[in-house]
């Protein structure tokens, strides 16, 4: 196992909300090394202790549940050093001290994943190094493809085995059973296809707006920051043949032919298929009935640049050309501010064939992909036979249990050398792929933008 994690961006959001918690939560599960280290790099003046003091505060505020010796124990082992991350010689001099392999996190913005790769190329990185960014890998096709050529000179041709692309929703614990589901319990892989399932939505639907992301989401927005990669994530795991075994490389050679097998949209097809919209002033919806706060208008956001068009919602139906998913509609939806938090996929089944039925409602499979979302299986009982009157009939279940939290597995696979949980650099480009003509449509003006009230259902 790699024994040195090197942070760049360790004074940002992403480190402090889940990063440094996810090392907790593995320093109290007993699954990092005595000697574990890590180096902690940003551009802000401070010493070890001033960057342990706020550690220590982060960690307090955002995993209290890890017992406080585990949080302290990882907070000793952290050292700072100041480094301007684009600069070759700064980086140089962060690394000089790093004689093992080391895994080296890029906690950045997107736009930065050029120069920082290409300063560590300069420097150099032990053999067995691995280099971690976060979603998404490019803003395009374009950049995607230069981004994996840059990272495969910088890693002198290494191979996956030196990258690592995270896309943290891989970790989740429901989304990791998606596959179970469909292997250990026979009564769902003989529907699962078109034949039986009429449509699936996933849903990535959130009640909070920018949250003080301005600076990243304003430049990236809905179909970028989510639903290219995430969303396209589940899409694939949902759709993909069943390996013979769940090695690597099988489960991402299967991911990459479900992707390869979505349709483009055609420029004609986006006005009909694709939505987008963003928020206007409103109101955050209160779980406990009272009024809620005020949210402003996105435009009226600090941050925000209007001009640009920025979406908060965006919606997309897909066909997959695939002899098991013909004739089926992938519906992905993905919002902020919206009345309620609910990320998951909704499995909807035709109509039941027997003619007596016709009047029955659809069968449906609802799986929660985060948070307190249960699995539940919605059909349909009858209160009579003559007439015909039906009831519906829930059968549902707690999500799964998880021994860690999803930055947590991720972390580990990166420095115990896996890969199941990486993005591969093919399946990153196939899903700009499906995007690119989405964009080139909302680019030319052909799918307006559209408008809903912050705290709503998104648009009419």
């Amino acid at each position: 196992m790699i024994k040195t994690l090197v942070l760049l961006g360790a004074t940002g959001d992403l480190a402090g909300r889940f990063l440094l918690p996810a090392l907790a939560a593995l320093r109290a599960a007993d699954q990092l090394p005595d000697d574990f280290r890590v180096v902690a790099a940003a551009r802000e003046d401070l010493d070890d202790q001033a960057f342990q003091r706020t550690a220590a505060e982060r960690l307090e505020r955002h995993a209290p549940e890890v017992p406080a010796a585990a949080r302290a124990d990882l907070i000793r082992s952290v050292r700072y050093r100041r480094t301007e991350l684009t600069d070759p010689a700064s980086v140089g001099s962060l690394l000089s001290g790093v004689r093992q392999p080391a895994a080296v996190y890029l906690a950045l913005p997107p736009g930065l994943y050029t120069a920082v790769v290409t300063a560590l190329g300069s420097t150099g990185l032990p053999a067995g190094s691995r280099i971690a960014l976060e979603k998404p890998f490019g803003e395009d096709l374009d950049s995607a493809m230069a981004l994996n050529r840059l990272l495969d000179q910088v890693t002198h041709s290494a191979g996956e085995q030196a990258v690592f692309r995270v896309d943290h929703v891989l970790g989740l614990p429901t989304v990791q059973h998606l596959l179970t589901l469909r292997r250990a319990n026979r009564v769902l892989e003989p529907v699962w296809n078109s034949r039986h399932i009429e449509q699936i939505d996933i849903l990535w639907e959130e009640d909070l707006g920018l949250e003080g992301r301005a600076g990243y989401f304003d430049r990236s927005g809905t179909l970028r920051d989510v639903m290219q990669n995430h969303m396209l994530q589940v899409l694939s795991l949902i759709a993909m043949e069943l390996p013979t075994r769940l090695d690597e490389q099988a489960l991402r050679d299967h991911k990459l032919d479900a992707l390869c097998s979505v349709r483009p949209l055609r420029l004609d097809e986006a006005a009909s298929r694709t939505r987008r919209a963003r928020y206007t002033a409103g109101r955050h919806s209160d779980p406990a009935g009272g009024a809620g706060r005020a949210v402003p208008a996105y435009r009226d956001e600090d941050g925000v640049d209007a001009a640009r068009g920025t979406e908060t919602f965006a919606e997309i139906v897909l066909d997959l050309d695939s002899e098991r998913w013909s004739g089926t509609r992938f519906l992905l939806r993905a919002g902020k501010a919206l009345h309620r938090r609910r990320k998951q996929v909704t499995v909807r089944f035709r109509p039941a064939e027997h003619p007596s039925a016709h009047s029955a409602p659809a069968d449906e499979l609802r799986i929660g992909l985060d948070g307190p979302e249960d699995l539940a299986l919605h059909l349909t009982g009858g209160v009579s036979l003559n007439p015909p009157s039906w009831a519906p009939v829930t059968l549902a279940a707690a999500p799964p249990a998880a021994d860690l939290p999803a930055y947590g597995r991720v972390l580990l696979d990166v420095l115990s050398g896996g890969s199941t949980l990486s993005v591969r650099g093919d399946e990153a480009e196939a899903a700009w792929r499906v995007m690119t003509p989405v964009l080139a449509a909302w680019n030319a003006g052909m799918v307006p933008l559209e408008e809903y009230a912050a705290g709503s259902a998104g648009p009419s």
